[in-house]
């Protein structure tokens, strides 16, 4: 099989088991961080909650430009052009760095602002708590960034090892950090976001020591005598604007969303934040399975095999419904004793468990074909179609729906859930249509 096809049965495992097992150890390092905030009251887990859903929409656009950085690289290296591999890398750092610190400042100057117009009138405990925490997250956007983008550069050239140790390094020291910052410093929430901002610091300098040893694909140094290549610049943003726009989008539109659970109470707040913890618990492993499709798909196009692209992309939507249907059954079960260890009151427990159960039943059935295929589209180069069909469903479904049943059927967090439900059939639907047309292998990402 390894002279017929670019991938083998084993490289496939190699690539995929990392990435699976470090998105679900960063997830379930995102559990017990959750898990510890819960402890420390309802107004510290829901400004937490609410912070995040910010800080999300930041780091959804650096991953975006991190993204167009791994289709770049992946198929530099399909195409055995490794000068040209490391030369796109260098500008995938320059310009995740400026856009990155760019960003950071505009949070710090307008943070008070940006939480009064996103969440409105929250409780004041809990805006308080908001203010310091998203000033100390803000701090840590440049490191998320930069680890991304390193973390992507590696995984263009199949190796997805060394980014799962440091990812699973810096969430056991973003833990620990958690656990000495509240019960032993008793800081609250200004624990929780230092604990997060010097794990953040560590994964960025630990992936671009890495980055400078010699004997791999891709080799970083020498950042004084980096210099902008627009030409390579433009090939990154082509990808990655679009996707991040549709990232950006698709976090605002959550936003959206959580402001209008913002005004249901504490109580649906703390069960709303519970569920999306669960909710993104169960989808990481068919994350990890689409972050390694982009890979494999990238040095397909670049070596230009599109035959064995279209290959690829059916064999992963099997390896991705079979990954999420066992990663849904396994979060339900584990959903009442979580909430127990949070320490979250019957109320909110049982209207999580409720949630969770419903999204058990809807996510295996929509998820892959609305998303796994789009990450192998992306690959190809197709990023606007899925930015505006990604864009149009996110408005139309998800967001409009919600708003609708809570305005006029009065229904509480769990119209979030039927407006994504939605959202995922329609999507699953048009990519479906979109992937056998194979128009999406039209598109050219390099010379």
């Amino acid at each position: 099989m390894k002279d017929k096809f670019l991938f083998s049965n084993l490289d496939i495992r190699k690539l995929l088991m990392p990435l699976i097992v470090e998105q679900l150890l960063a997830s379930l390092m995102g559990t017990v961080d959750t898990i510890m905030v819960g402890n420390v009251g309802a107004a510290a887990m829901s400004a937490v909650s609410l912070v995040d859903s910010i800080n999300i929409l930041a780091i959804q656009a650096f991953s975006a430009l991190a993204t167009g950085g791994t289709i770049v690289c992946s198929q530099y290296i399909g195409k055995k052009n490794e000068k040209m591999a490391n030369r796109a890398a260098q500008q995938v750092i320059l310009t995740v760095a400026v856009i990155s610190i760019a960003v950071m400042m505009f949070c710090l100057v307008f943070r008070r602002p940006l939480l009064r117009g996103t969440f409105g009138a929250v409780e004041q405990d809990v805006m308080d708590a908001s203010l310091i925490y998203f000033f100390l997250t803000a701090l840590s956007f440049p490191f998320i960034a930069l680890y991304n983008a390193g973390a992507a550069i590696y995984r263009a050239q199949g190796i997805s090892g060394k980014p799962m140790v440091i990812s699973v390094i810096s969430n056991l020291c973003n833990v620990v950090g958690n656990a000495l910052f509240i019960w032993v410093f008793h800081l609250g929430v200004t624990g929780v976001a230092l604990a997060t901002l010097l794990s953040r610091i560590l994964c960025a300098v630990v992936v671009f020591g890495q980055l400078r040893k010699p004997l791999q694909p891709i080799v970083i140094r020498g950042y004084r005598h980096f210099r902008p290549d627009f030409g390579l610049i433009g090939k990154v943003l082509a990808i990655g604007v679009p996707s991040g726009i549709e990232n950006s989008m698709f976090q605002f539109g959550k936003l959206v969303i959580q402001s209008t659970v913002s005004t249901m109470g504490t109580m649906a707040i703390a069960a709303q934040a519970m569920t999306n913890m669960m909710e993104n618990l169960n989808g990481v492993a068919a994350v990890g399975t689409g972050i390694g499709l982009m890979t494999v798909v990238g040095q397909c196009l670049g070596a230009g095999q599109k035959e064995q692209a279209v290959y690829y992309i059916k064999k992963f939507l099997v390896i991705g419904e079979v990954v999420m249907t066992l990663s849904c059954l396994t979060v339900y079960a584990l959903v009442r004793p979580i909430t127990i260890l949070a320490g979250m009151e019957t109320e909110s427990a049982a209207l999580c468990v409720s949630m969770v159960g419903a999204i058990t039943i809807f996510k295996p059935l929509f998820w892959i074909p609305s998303f796994l295929t789009a990450y192998g589209m992306r690959a190809a180069g197709d990023v606007k179609f899925s930015m505006i069909v990604s864009t149009l469903t996110m408005w139309l479904c998800r967001v409009s729906l919600c708003v609708f049943l809570v305005k006029f059927f009065h229904m509480g967090p769990m119209a979030v859930w039927w407006g994504m439900f939605a959202d995922w059939g329609i999507r699953a639907v048009i990519f479906s249509l979109r992937f056998r047309s194979r128009k999406w292998l039209d598109h050219k990402v390099i010379a």
